[in-house]
């Protein structure tokens, strides 16, 4: 009987024969071989016997995978329970401080998978905060976190006596808004869809704002859903019908462009203003239809007492290619063209009660004002504490090379005292883009963002989180002499990221990859500006309640970061692009570990290593602790993790040097890297896997196609195989361009690519080096990607699979291009482990 005229039930049960071929027991192997002859002359009987023989035969599970022999079974056990121990450590999303007179209390937002559950558990853990005047410090913790069922998140009013919780309901329910005071709830709010949709609470778009006087709460939630035409059984329209009328229904009605990846169901973001006394919500007028707004917040009070003026960034969807009516993806593409603009408020009167905002038409003094005309970029508006100056950060850099990010800048504008917006304001520089870093120092900002309140005492110095090379730095920005400041410890592996300040004091987070996160306090310790530094002690934390399994292991892994020359100088090269780049090598037990290395030893590593690679490319592989990169480690694999040229942190010169050049400067420095530290005694050549997604995949199979004989193993989510496929089915077709073609790629950008322009994507691509790959390779793909479409991904493997070289392909059909539902991020690096283990011995 062919395999394909079997039942799909019995084809299962057939694969428990196989299953008992790698069974070392004779007997095992003898009752195979029966049950395989009886199968030929009488199918129905054997496979009613197999359930009595697994009760013999424990091993033989209905759960087992098809075609998996018992050892891959047995390692798939191992792993996933040691995969399990990873998973259960919780992060930290946020973190709030309310001051008293004599004391501070914070409240942390931790969240955790539930991979049952195939969600992130959510929960809220308090401390009380005691400090004594010889600089020590504790946390007080709750006894018990408490769970946030349903809360798409918490927002504290300034004065921290009030706190709302958004809660967006599904199956076209209101929105419910929830006020709490400081002992009960105060008032319930339920939005109806005709109003808006659900709320923005992701880290582009959405942001909320309670005004200084705690009665208006400004926020962007999704625009009411379009009246639709509507039908019945004469196929003709019918006017004033019900929803549910009998024998109609309602059409499509015209598609609609949305912001691409993980925003495909997301309605066009628009600006909304709730007044918490009378529970009214009413949309800002006065704003562009071809505007889509976010990141608000309020301007400051004037001396009468009017909260008249909302800031807001705008972005344009007239920014498709030569500016067409597009709106291509704006998830980790900062080079979207926006503006801050400045905007009336509904409510705005001081009387907030009696005079809504419900004008039909817009006056010329109530629309939008753009704030930043000269700039192509400005977004995450801040204002100072004393109102007069208004913060943000830019990246016209990116806009304007058409690299998806890149270096950024700081600006401020002096607020009118009035409080009414002025367009002739002068942008003034704070922090500019820093081309070429010198040695050990300052770089540029990058990923920059703000905590809610990231303002010292002084009123004038800021603190945030950048990317500084291969590790993230804490940051002090004085906004009147334009002083920038790094005041976490240098000379470190260590990462540290701001979570909240407490008056001049900070609580943050550092990690290593091979040290969890721990939760630090810094006391200011010199207040003058030129010799500001913090004392950082170690503070209790539920972060440190991780398994004695975890601490064994991690506690014989070590990390450094290696400086890796650029090899084969170009005289064109700029300073920057000549200069080194980095990659984290991190060793497990049993391998060389950092000392000897410094001491220059020619012994081999002994354990076998990952080649991880980043996306972007415009993006960094940072010396933080990963669940992933924990776990890998602690498989026995070294990992060798690179920051090609084109990552961020190492100045906008490096950065700009990779576009045009994608396929060939990337690969060259993934395997000077690697050569690098083969030469040094770190790694053995002939004991080498690489993993990477997206662009990191890109690399991964340009690596096994361009040096084939180089990797044993290799494993790839949502990887760029195929640029001319690509570039017709992806969000950011722009990006193809740009990556091939250099700068010059975003002029020639267009929805209707030549015959000339695929001929060049298709050989800057990994499928042309298709025909001299040999390595297994594993494929973990989201069948809704939009990013990198998961046809790019079935091409390249179904060509593989016909040339014979042996793979895997896992399309997880839920999942967009980060694969990062719970159930399938676990999937995913179990399935990695057990791929590894079995070709990289």
């Amino acid at each position: 009987m062919a395999a394909a005229s079997i039942p799909t039930a019995q084809r299962f049960r057939l694969s428990h024969l196989d299953l008992l071929t790698s069974f070392p027991s004779p007997k095992l192997k003898s009752l195979s071989r029966s049950l395989r002859f009886d199968f030929a002359s009488n199918p129905s009987q054997v496979l009613a016997s197999i359930p009595a023989m697994q009760a013999t035969v424990p091993m033989l599970s209905k759960e087992s995978p098809m075609g998996v022999d018992a050892t891959t079974v047995e390692e798939y056990a191992s792993q996933a329970k040691l995969l399990q121990e990873f998973s259960n450590i919780p992060t930290i999303n946020k973190a709030w401080i309310f001051k008293s007179e004599e004391s501070s209390r914070a409240m942390f937002s931790f969240s955790q998978p539930n991979i049952v559950a195939n969600k992130k558990r959510t929960f809220i853990h308090s401390s009380h905060i005691s400090k004594t005047r010889d600089l020590s410090v504790s946390f007080e913790w709750s006894p018990f976190p408490i769970q946030m069922d349903g809360v798409s998140t918490l927002v504290p009013s300034p004065s921290g006596t009030k706190l709302l919780v958004v809660r967006n309901k599904e199956d076209e329910s209101p929105t419910v808004l929830e006020i709490w005071g400081q002992y009960q709830l105060e008032k319930e709010i339920h939005i109806p869809q005709s109003v808006h949709g659900s709320i923005y609470t992701d880290e582009w778009f959405g942001r909320i704002a309670w005004n200084h006087e705690e009665n208006l709460i400004a926020y962007v939630a999704e625009e009411p859903v379009p009246s639709k035409p509507v039908f019945n059984d004469l196929g003709y329209k019918k006017e004033g019908s019900a929803d549910k009328d009998y024998g109609s229904w309602k059409g499509q009605g015209d598609w609609e462009e949305h912001w691409g990846e993980t925003y495909a169901k997301k309605r066009k973001p628009s600006l909304f203003v709730v007044n918490t006394t009378s529970g009214e919500a009413q949309p800002v007028k006065g704003i562009p239809k071809s505007l889509s707004a976010g990141q608000v917040i309020w301007a400051p009070s004037t001396s009468s007492g009017s909260n008249g003026y909302l800031v807001f960034v705008g972005w344009l969807s007239e920014n498709g290619p030569q500016q067409t009516p597009r709106k291509l993806g704006i998830k980790y593409c900062y080079n979207r063209p926006c503006a801050l603009y400045a905007i009336k408020a509904p409510f705005h009167e001081s009387n907030t009660t009696e005079m809504p905002f419900n004008a039909d038409e817009v006056k010329d003094n109530e629309k939008a004002v753009n704030l930043t005309q000269a700039l192509s970029s400005a977004f995450f508006p801040q204002f100072s504490p004393d109102g007069r100056t208004l913060v943000f950060l830019s990246v016209k850099s990116a806009v304007d090379s058409g690299a998806h990010s890149a270096t950024n800048s700081l600006h401020k504008l002096e607020w009118p005292a009035d409080g009414k917006p002025d367009t002739s304001s002068r942008i003034i520089d704070v922090v500019p883009i820093v081309m070429c870093p010198e040695d050990g120092c300052f770089p540029g900002l990058y990923w920059s963002n703000f905590v809610p309140n990231p303002w010292l005492s002084d009123e004038c110095t800021m603190v945030l989180t950048s990317v500084w090379g291969s590790t993230q730095a804490i940051l002090s920005v004085n906004i009147l002499s334009c002083k920038v400041s790094r005041i976490s410890p240098d000379d470190t592996i260590y990462s540290w990221n701001v979570l909240a300040l407490d008056g001049d004091n900070i609580i943050a987070e550092c990690s290593s990859p091979v040290d969890p996160p721990q939760t630090k306090y810094g006391f200011r310790i010199s207040a003058k500006e030129q010799s500001a530094k913090y004392e950082w002690l170690d503070v209790s934390s539920p972060l440190q309640g991780y398994s004695d399994k975890i601490r064994s292991f991690l506690s014989s892994h070590q990390c450094t970061i290696l400086k890796i020359p650029v090899s084969n100088h170009s005289e064109n090269l700029t300073k920057g692009a000549r200069r080194h780049f980095d990659a984290i090598f991190v060793s497990c037990a049993g391998s060389k570990s950092e000392e000897s290395f410094k001491g220059n030893e020619n012994t081999s590593a002994c354990n076998p290593v990952i080649v991880i690679l980043h996306g972007g490319p415009h993006s960094v592989s940072l010396s933080t602790y990963t669940k992933s990169g924990a776990f890998l480690s602690s498989l026995g694999y070294n990992l060798l993790i690179v920051n090609y040229r084109g990552s961020l942190g190492f100045g906008e010169e490096a950065l700009q040097s990779l576009p045009g050049k994608a396929g060939s400067q990337d690969v060259n420095d993934v395997l000077t890297a690697l050569d690098y530290a083969i030469e040094k005694g770190l790694v053995d050549a002939s004991k080498v896997a690489v993993l990477g997604g997206s662009h990191g995949g890109f690399l991964t199979t340009h690596l096994i196609g361009q040096a084939p004989d180089r990797f044993v193993v290799a494993a790839v989510r949502n990887p760029v195989c195929n640029l001319s496929l690509m570039v017709g089915t992806s969000d950011i077709p722009d990006w193809c361009y740009v990556e091939a073609f250099g700068t010059e790629g975003k002029k020639l950008c267009t929805e209707a690519p030549s015959s000339e322009h695929l001929n060049l994507f298709y050989n800057k691509s990994p499928i042309s080096h298709l025909s001299k790959v040999k390595t297994p390779t594993l494929f973990l793909l989201g069948a809704q990607d939009l990013r990198v479409p998961v046809s790019n991904g079935l091409q390249y493997a179904r060509a593989l699979r016909e040339k014979g070289v042996e793979l895997k392909v896992i399309v997880f059909p839920d999942d967009t291009h980060g694969i990062e539902r719970p159930q399938s991020d676990f999937e995913s690096f179990l399935n990695i482990g057990v791929w590894f283990k079995k070709y990289c011995k």
